[in-house]
């Protein structure tokens, strides 16, 4: 029942949008459209820190992949840091161990100041998991956008959880991270 009244609260906003000319940034086009869709499909997402726009946009579409299994558009987000076929396992490797706690609710700590590149960690409550990402602005001088770093091939590295970060959102950093 929430997830049609979210999708129809979507649909109604994208509507009266066109119906008075104007243009909002995340409605411009099929990608605007699938954006507004994702977010009335899924769990919102909780933030603690100080995200760009790209870089909140990045971290939630990451977490919705994760959510929906969708391995090959998660890959499709990697960095150009690393090979199609590393991007691909570690999708793979990502979903196998968060999805189920993608599928409830995430909160996205944001470290750093991110103008070009930020840590992100992400708190899955449903299953008490904790997951570090980390996003840049990828191509020559950011042109391809923000993107994800999927290097991480070895399913226990993939799973394990940074030992920096603190144990819930919004915690204090150990000594010698601060």
């Amino acid at each position: 029942m929430a997830r049609r009244w979210k999708a129809a609260t979507a649909a109604a906003l994208a509507a009266a949008v066109a119906a008075s000319g104007a243009t909002a940034w995340w409605l411009s086009g099929d990608d605007g459209l699938r954006y507004a869709d994702d977010y009335a499909g899924h769990e919102p997402l909780r933030v603690v820190g100080y995200p760009s726009t790209g870089s909140l946009r990045l971290t939630q579409e990451v977490v919705w992949r994760l959510a929906d299994g969708s391995h090959d558009e998660l890959a499709a987000l990697a960095t150009s840091d690393g090979s199609a076929a590393e991007a691909g396992t570690t999708a793979e490797n990502w979903v196998r161990s968060f999805q189920e706690g993608a599928r409830g609710p995430v909160t996205a700590e944001f470290h750093g100041e991110g103008s070009v590149r930020q840590s992100v960690v992400l708190y899955f409550e449903r299953s008490r998991q904790v997951k570090q990402l980390k996003l840049r602005l990828d191509g020559i001088g950011g042109a391809d956008g923000w993107r994800v770093l999927l290097r991480e091939t070895d399913p226990q590295e993939a799973a394990a959880p940074p030992t920096w970060a603190p144990a819930t959102p919004g915690g204090t950093l150990p000594p010698a991270v601060r």
